[in-house]
């Protein structure tokens, strides 16, 4: 049985505010934890329900292991349904990205994102598909958010994300952008090489014009019906797809 006071820590890893403090997050889920256990990411300790015990072997005996019970799990857990065991991960020092460590890859540059769920999925979608970094503005929603870190499935231990001022970014860098919009050229008629960016806007707003420079080709998914728009989850889903899929023609 957990004290008072560890339980209090836990739950107060909820907010981001000390997250931030405490240099922390939570997963739920042995599947995303074992994720993070193969990965970079430091395990700082773990919490376990009895039938979850036996599995907790794999993790050895250099992390702490803290049996608890059902209602201590509910009470720190962020799911309506939580799922027998929550691990407290070690948040990585913010590195500064390099344009060189992007070459000859595709990234992902992320324009206020809000929504939890959506970065989440884009987080997911870029593992999908073999993208190991993905650039955010400073206003999108923080990646270590538990709704974000459930929506990526373990993902985010596989993906690098990067927290920046993106009209400095973007006006630096030299590879090739592409910014997704309205008007813009047909990505099925799109050449894009073989590396770059792919840029990707709010969801009420889409991105801002000020970060779409004379250099940023401008493109967008055509449609075929009557929807206003897409969403941005889906919208990312489908130019990792198609880049994915030239990519390969190029190389075959």
């Amino acid at each position: 049985m957990l004290s008072k006071s560890q339980l209090q820590f836990v739950k107060s890893l909820h907010q981001k505010k000390f997250r931030k403090e405490h240099g922390l997050f939570i997963v739920e889920g042995f599947k995303s934890i074992t994720d993070f256990f193969h990965s970079d990411y430091v395990i700082h300790s773990i919490y376990y329900t009895p039938k979850v015990g036996p599995k907790i072997d794999i993790f050895g005996e250099k992390i702490k292991h803290y049996p608890i019970s059902e209602r201590d799990l509910e009470a720190i857990s962020t799911l309506k349904t939580p799922q027998g065991i929550v691990a407290l991960i070690e948040t990585p020092s913010e590195v500064a990205v390099q344009e060189d460590e992007l070459r000859d890859q595709f990234s992902l540059v992320l324009d206020t994102i809000q929504d939890p769920g959506n970065l989440g999925t884009i987080i997911r979608t870029a593992d999908w598909f073999g993208i190991k970094h993905i650039i955010c503005s400073e206003e999108t929603v923080e990646c270590f958010n538990p709704k974000v870190v459930q929506a990526t499935m373990g993902s985010l231990a596989h993906v690098s994300i990067h927290y920046t001022d993106l009209h400095a970014f973007l006006k630096d860098v030299t590879l090739p952008s592409f910014a997704t919009v309205l008007d813009g050229q047909s990505i099925y008629e799109t050449d894009f090489g073989s590396e770059g960016f792919i840029i990707l806007g709010n969801e009420g707003n889409g991105i801002a014009p000020d970060l779409i420079s004379n250099k940023t080709q401008r493109i967008t998914i055509p449609s075929f019906g009557n929807a206003e728009s897409l969403n941005v989850a889906v919208s990312a889903a489908i130019c990792c797809s198609e880049i994915s899929r030239k990519d390969n023609l190029h190389k075959s």
